[in-house]
């Protein structure tokens, strides 16, 4: 099995690559992710060979880590200091929506996971956080709860928005309307082995450190430092920011399988309509949000939005909807519910 794993690796990447372009040809919404995204969906659940190897994905985390960095300039630095308020208020909004989501889980399948009550709890608690799919799986490990349910429900929370939000977005026509350009705007090769040295060391520091997403926050905060410095190294080639949303994309379609659709399809039911309705909860909540910054709306859903910061960043950019205030939002949301989620179940969240 493991010789066809480059045979397993290549036939995925070229159905992914095959899948962007059509996407592209048929002008959909962020075509480079979506489209590798839903073929090797729509190819895993149905039981073909699909395979990611997790270098590609931080290769591909890394380089929009820092495209995303590149549009911190001092004048955007300084914005989206000021909205220091708003991105509280959208933290405390993540955290009580999160719990409400866990506690709707726990009502209509509590007593069905086959473990104790307090287990059962748990299991909940962290299937409805909106944070990172393995950062809450193993926070859920720590307090017995079934990981398995625990990780369908995040894998699914994030397919399901990212189909929906950038497609409701590009039909609604709300797009280019609040662009923010990055630093440097010119391709310069010395410059870029330059940035990709300093975003790669940025990676390679946080990862050996344990944080949380290494090589998408080490690249982001190397390239914010360069680009808040006013250090204008270089833009990134439109190939290779194309390139990692199809290595993005891939990774996240190759979650799923058919044993995937068959395990507690009722589960997987019950998270898929209360994503919706979280999406739909935080549209409203990112309405309020703009008519008290003055932010356009469509920016707001993005950083409110129960997605992930990759996902929800790269719609940003290629809709050009404010990028570096999604990016703080997400990334400040995510921090935060890392950092309290597990406290807050012990002070006694769902007992």
């Amino acid at each position: 099995m493991t010789s066809t794993l480059p045979f397993r690796v290549t036939l995925t990447l070229l159905l992914a690559l095959g899948a962007a372009l059509a996407c592209q040809a048929l002008r959909t919404p962020i075509p480079w992710m979506l489209g590798p995204l839903l073929a090797t969906s729509i190819a895993s659940i149905l039981g073909w060979p699909t395979r990611s190897l997790a270098p590609l994905r931080n290769l591909g985390q890394w380089v929009i880590g820092c495209a995303l960095g590149l549009h911190f300039t001092p004048q955007v630095t300084a914005l989206v200091a000021s909205l220091w308020w708003a991105i509280l208020l959208a933290i405390v909004w993540a955290l009580a929506l999160g719990w409400a989501f866990g506690c709707w889980l726990d009502r209509g399948h509590g007593g069905r996971m086959g473990v104790s009550r307090e287990h059962q709890r748990a299991t909940s608690y962290f299937a409805g956080a909106i944070g990172g799919a393995s950062e809450m799986t193993l926070l859920a490990e720590r307090a017995g709860a079934r990981t398995d349910l625990v990780a369908a429900s995040h894998s699914l929370r994030l397919l399901v928005v990212t189909l929906t939000v950038p497609f409701a977005l590009t039909l609604s026509g709300l797009h280019g309307l609040d662009a923010t350009l990055p630093g440097s705007r010119q391709v310069n090769l010395p410059g870029l082995a330059w940035l990709a040295a300093a975003t790669g060391a940025g990676a390679w520091l946080m990862q050996r450190t344990g944080r949380a997403n290494p090589w998408f926050m080490g690249a982001l905060l190397a390239a914010m430092a360069l680009t808040m410095a006013s250090v204008e190294l270089s833009a990134l080639p439109g190939f290779v920011t194309n390139a990692a949303q199809l290595l993005i994309g891939v990774s996240l379609g190759v979650r799923f399988s058919a044993e995937f659709v068959r395990t507690a399809p009722r589960w997987l039911a019950s998270v898929a309509l209360g994503t919706v309705v979280m999406t739909v909860l935080c549209a409203g909540m990112a309405a309020l949000l703009a008519w008290l910054t003055g932010l356009h709306w469509a920016t707001m859903v993005l950083g409110t939005s129960p997605g992930g910061i990759a996902e929800m960043a790269i719609t940003a950019k290629v809709l050009q909807l404010g990028v570096p205030v999604v990016t703080a939002f997400q990334v400040c949301r995510l921090v935060s519910v890392l950092l309290l989620v597990e406290p807050l179940y012990r002070l006694g969240w769902m007992r």
